[in-house]
């Protein structure tokens, strides 16, 4: 009862899992065209696919990203197909590399219409692996948690001058649901941004600077190919993924969130400590199958 390798009704369970929010060109194109978006993470999975709707779309597309050469590649493609696109290498690690890309950018374009903050880092480590490795930690908030506001913070004092401004915050459905045994650096990194976000969004409102979030759910990209378990489960390609980020940039919703995390939350909320025992039941007996005490 296959279709190839998945089972039929596949897209069914992917979409009831994890969204299938799906914005007609005419309406983004109406919404983006003229504009000057920046894409961090563009230059593969998400990021990438989302910069090349956009673009096809009419906006001016900025991409961010440490890989230069594949950034310039995908600039090049979108240039191609008749799109506006520049590359802007930037290590979004570094406080002082995004104050010079915000000084370029704004340089050359005047202003930032959409920020789409994409780039992240995913690490899946037990504790007991992290015990020498505190690096990982500090990695994974610079790119997920401290780059991201350091940019935010570069580009609001112009949008707020300007009185317009979007940003869009691509997190995970993780940071919503029950937290799950080794993500603890992924997930409190994100969970970081995503507070920091909203508490910001109450203090901009009023200046015209909007601010949706996109609680993403699984993806199949290179970030989640290391991970076995990850790729048998249903999930988005980077196109669809990008159509719930397109979504957030023209329709500017609070929040776009799959299906099962509502239930999911409020579940894990209700039975908190069985749900916990459950995750702990799951960890030990994983843990166990790879051999260790």
């Amino acid at each position: 009862m296959e279709t190839g390798k998945r089972p039929i009704g596949w897209p069914l369970l992917v979409a009831l899992t994890n969204g299938r929010t799906r914005i007609p060109d005419e309406r983004l194109t109406a919404a983006v065209r003229g504009k000057v978006v920046l894409v961090t993470g563009s230059s593969y999975g998400i990021g990438e696919a989302t910069a090349k709707r956009l673009a096809r779309a009419g906006a001016t597309v900025l991409l961010v990203a440490r890989t230069a050469d594949q950034l310039e590649a995908v600039a090049e493609e979108i240039r191609t197909a008749g799109g506006q696109a520049e590359a802007y290498p930037t290590n979004l690690a570094d406080p002082a590399a995004i104050e010079q890309l915000v000084a370029r950018v704004l340089d050359d374009h005047g202003h930032v219409d959409v920020l789409v903050s994409n780039a992240g880092k995913s690490i899946r480590r037990s504790v007991a692996d992290s015990y020498q490795r505190f690096h990982d930690i500090e990695r994974t908030n610079a790119i997920n948690y401290l780059g991201p506001t350091k940019l935010v913070l570069e580009l609001l004092p112009s949008m707020r001058k300007r009185g317009s401004g979007h940003i869009v915050n691509v997190s995970t459905a993780g940071v919503r649901t029950p937290p799950m045994a080794r993500w603890s650096a992924y997930l409190a990194s994100k969970g970081a941004f995503d507070v920091w976000l909203r508490c910001v969004a109450q203090e901009v409102r009023a200046d015209g600077v909007t601010t949706s979030t996109v609680y993403m759910g699984l993806v199949h990209t290179r970030m989640s190919e290391p991970t076995p378990l990850l790729n048998k489960l249903p999930g988005l390609t980077p196109e669809q993924a990008a159509d719930q980020v397109c979504s957030a940039v023209a329709d500017k919703p609070h929040n776009i969130t799959p299906p099962f995390v509502r239930p999911a939350d409020a579940l894990g909320n209700l039975f908190r400590v069985p749900t916990d025992r459950l995750f702990q039941q799951y960890f030990r007996r994983t843990d166990a199958a790879k051999g260790k005490s």
